[in-house]
């Protein structure tokens, strides 16, 4: 199926944007649901939208249709930044074939992509320490990485009674000893002779009738999480 061509600049994609920031904001109140103090690197998430904002102005405005590689890297680590994995993928079709291969490092964002597209939350602290990003991208990889960790936080409490500690550690990419301290202390339990973490269940959300587009975010994300 071919891929459609970029429609940021049109009207249409006022909603699809306005959906995806509501979806930013429902993860960070579900972390919080949690009990889990959020790192600094994910409270910024006002400073990256601006930033994203900026980015995507410079590609439209950029002269013959063709940003730097320095926009492209940006643009296309916050997109997997803020989970948007539809814009991800049509940025990366649509960057030149040249700027691709003189340019490693979008390369390697693109391989953290491919890990958040599969839901591999192991592969994807894997693929963020793998390689020596620049400066201009370090930043959104270490708060890419610690907002994957809020959202497995987030998933492991919604969808189990009880894991394993180190298919915990795997989610959330610490030590076993790391990770069950950190939960511990934010009230989870863990058994020693087991070796097994019980989460503590977050607080449920607001009732809502009507379904609205938080909740089916939170569900697919449960689902899918489910399904690996």
């Amino acid at each position: 199926m071919p891929v459609p061509p970029s429609t940021r600049g049109s009207t249409s994609v006022a909603v699809p944007f306005a959906s995806i920031r509501r979806r930013r904001k429902w993860r960070l109140c579900s972390a919080q649901r949690l009990g889990i103090i959020m790192p600094t690197a994910v409270m910024m998430e006002e400073n990256y939208e601006k930033l994203l904002e900026q980015c995507e102005a410079q590609e439209l405005e950029a002269p013959g249709g063709i940003a730097t590689p320095q926009v492209y890297a940006q643009l296309l680590a916050l997109y997997l930044l803020h989970n948007d994995m539809n814009n991800a993928r049509y940025l990366w079709k649509r960057i030149p074939q040249a700027i691709k291969s003189a340019n490693p490092e979008l390369a390697a964002i693109w391989a953290v992509g491919q890990h958040i597209w599969q839901r591999d939350f192991p592969g994807i602290y894997t693929a963020i320490a793998a390689h020596q990003w620049s400066e201009n991208i370090l930043p959104v990889m270490e708060a890419l990485r610690e907002s994957t960790r809020q959202r497995a936080y987030s998933l492991v409490a919604q969808a189990y009674t009880s894991i394993s500690a180190e298919d915990f550690a795997a989610f959330v990419g610490y030590s076993v000893e790391e990770a069950v301290k950190g939960v511990v202390s934010q009230g989870w339990q863990a058994d020693p002779n087991t070796r097994m973490v019980m989460p503590k269940k977050p607080d449920p959300p607001p009732v809502s009738l009507v379904p609205n587009e938080q909740q089916l975010a939170r569900l697919t994300d449960y689902v899918a999480f489910l399904e690996n």
